[in-house]
């Protein structure tokens, strides 16, 4: 199994100031073909199960019942940065569901990205559920339960038939039996599902593989964030960047504290990463620097290569380090 080094320093001067550890597993087909530190490392998948927790609704045939197309899907995916368009979709979503705001269980929090908070500050207006990165996951798990006939209240708790349904559909294709699968509740309140590296990585080499094959779900998810790429993440957020840099040949997944999953069908590849100590400077580099390595992207487009090297500036604005790959050791 080929070892990768996808640890990242910080300089300061000529000193290394601070140093993240990065573990990854890569898997191709089903097998196990690279890794970085310890590619069984259990972790939250945060909101890498996006993709895969919408599929229920997907799958039961909720999105043609409601009439919904790439757009909500996108946003249901998507760790939003809850500019205009985002919000937009959203509310679309929860208005076709006879729903509002109040009905989301995810809580407010300031807009992910630089765009989205401007816009948000300029407007006078006060921080909602709507803006929170992932209420149009949340739209969804109440569109899951409106059109199945179960309460809306309480879709959010991890017993609520929402949750186990997603819950389920991560199991079947991670291969982690629900026995075994922990489950605890995430930044937005619904249930996140903890899992090996390597398992992640299996599941979204699966979800490559079944886009490349032609498999109507996976295909549905795939055409959705390629058309919509901004509805994923937004301006200058990491995954609309990939979409947009590789054509949507390399598809990515956020996630809270230092974890993203990644598939390149035509490859059939899937890989996970985590940063041990949670840092978001870090995720964006490793992720960049393990799609070189392993000649998915032997040549960087410029925008993704800059995540390799970040400067370190001081309050005047002056570079006196950077942020860069590290060396092996």
């Amino acid at each position: 199994m080929r070892q990768l080094n996808l640890d990242v320093e910080v300089t300061r001067g000529d000193a290394v100031e601070s140093r993240h550890r990065v573990h990854a597993a890569v898997v191709e087909g089903e097998e196990l073909v690279a890794a970085a530190r310890d590619p069984h490392l259990v972790t939250p998948w945060r909101s890498c199960a996006k993709p895969f927790q919408v599929m229920p609704l997907l799958t039961a045939g909720g999105f043609d019942h409601l009439g919904w197309g790439d757009e909500e899907l996108a946003l249901a995916c998507a760790s939003h940065g809850a500019e205009p368009e985002h919000l937009a979709v959203a509310q679309r979503m929860l208005a076709s569901i006879g729903l509002e705001e109040g009905d989301l269980a995810c809580g407010p929090h300031e807009p992910l990205s630089g765009r989205g908070v401007r816009l948000w500050r300029e407007s006078g207006k006060p921080l909602g559920r709507l803006h929170n990165n992932c209420s149009g996951k949340h739209a969804a798990m109440l569109a899951r339960a409106v059109t199945m006939g179960w309460p809306t209240h309480g879709y959010q708790r991890i017993e609520h038939q929402v949750q186990r349904s997603c819950i389920g559909e991560v199991s079947c294709w991670s291969g982690v039996p629900l026995d075994d699968m922990g489950v605890a509740v995430d930044g937005c309140s619904v249930a996140v599902m903890i899992l090996p590296i390597d398992r992640a990585a299996l599941a979204y080499a699966r979800l490559g593989a079944a886009i490349h094959a032609g498999d109507e779900v996976p295909n549905r998810v795939a055409a959705a964030v390629r058309a919509h790429a901004h509805l994923l993440g937004g301006t200058e957020r990491f995954d609309t960047v990939v979409l947009q840099e590789t054509g949507g040949r390399v598809i990515t997944k956020v996630g809270a504290e230092g974890v993203h999953s990644v598939t390149v069908p035509d490859r059939r590849l899937g890989f996970t990463v985590k940063v041990e100590d949670g840092a978001l400077r870090a995720q964006h580099a490793a992720v960049v620097d393990a799609l070189r390595q392993l000649e998915v992207l032997p040549e960087l487009p410029p925008r993704l290569a800059e995540y390799l090297h970040k400067p370190v500036r001081n309050t005047r604005g002056e570079v006196v380090g950077e942020l860069r790959m590290a060396e092996r050791q």
